[in-house]
């Protein structure tokens, strides 16, 4: 492969939030174990919430399971289970304890995405100090967004040059469920060199977008190499531009104080 002639590669992952839901549990256990369509799905686990209670202890056994199945990263939710995106303190800190606590318990991630889309130059800066590539950029704006919501954005994946000089990998997550049914069926062009698809780990509790996530990633499998994220850094890697985080970094900055 050269910079010069890339290659065309689908990546699948899945924002995992419900790791103690058992009916999500089983079907996306089931789902990951299959390997729809040769993808290996990337699990992006929701680590406990700190102030919510949840079982640690069945926690780790699904995750550790997840983590042998395929490659396996961490997803912050800043202001509990339900409420993705942050809404005080200091979200760099909480991904950084979180990451501090998944070592701990011999979970080796490896990928990063941020709940609600969330990102901002300290979050940044704490996923290349755990040595993650980030997920968190998004082809786009999602339209539920605000437009000067904190996020990242990127078509293709780079290598980011942060403000403190630490190089942070970045793949981008390109397609929802939504967007991929629209581009496969009714226009009918992927133009990204990378198609990152990703979905959550509910959308299995619901018989029809089941069924059209296998469709979805059987047809995507036909048009693109499937690859798993791990492999496409590994692939990519060498040959990543390198983008300034101005360049990437879209909305205001640190979130205010809660309301």
């Amino acid at each position: 492969m050269s910079a010069t002639t890339p290659k065309r590669y689908a990546v699948v992952s899945c924002h995992v939030e419900r790791v103690l839901d058992d009916r999500v549990w089983a079907r996306y256990r089931r789902l990951v174990a299959r390997r729809p369509s040769g993808f290996a799905i990337a699990s992006l686990v929701r680590p406990p919430d700190e102030g919510a209670g949840e079982d640690e202890a069945t926690w780790l056994e699904r995750a550790q399971e997840l983590a042998a199945l395929g490659p396996f990263g961490h997803h912050t939710h800043w202001s509990g289970p339900e409420h993705a995106r942050p809404t005080g303190g200091d979200p760099a800190d909480r991904v950084r304890r979180e990451g501090a606590w998944l070592r701990g318990q011999g979970l080796a991630a490896t990928l990063f995405c941020g709940g609600g889309w969330y990102t901002d130059a300290g979050v940044a800066e704490a996923c290349a100090e755990l040595g993650y590539a980030d997920c968190t950029p998004t082809l786009q704006r999602p339209p539920y967004l605000p437009v000067d919501a904190a996020r990242a954005e990127l078509a293709r994946p780079a290598r980011v040059v942060l403000p403190s000089g630490r190089r942070l990998p970045a793949l981008p997550t390109t397609r929802s469920v939504g967007m991929l049914t629209r581009a496969l069926t009714r226009y009918r062009g992927l133009p990204e060199p990378v198609v990152h698809a990703y979905f959550h780990d509910t959308d299995l509790l619901d018989g029809r977008r089941r069924h059209a996530l296998t469709v979805l990633l059987a047809a995507l499998g036909r048009r693109r190499r499937a690859i798993d994220l791990e492999e496409l850094l590994r692939e990519l890697g060498p040959f990543l531009p390198e983008l300034e985080w101005a360049g990437v970094a879209r909305g205001a900055g640190a979130p205010g104080p809660p309301q």
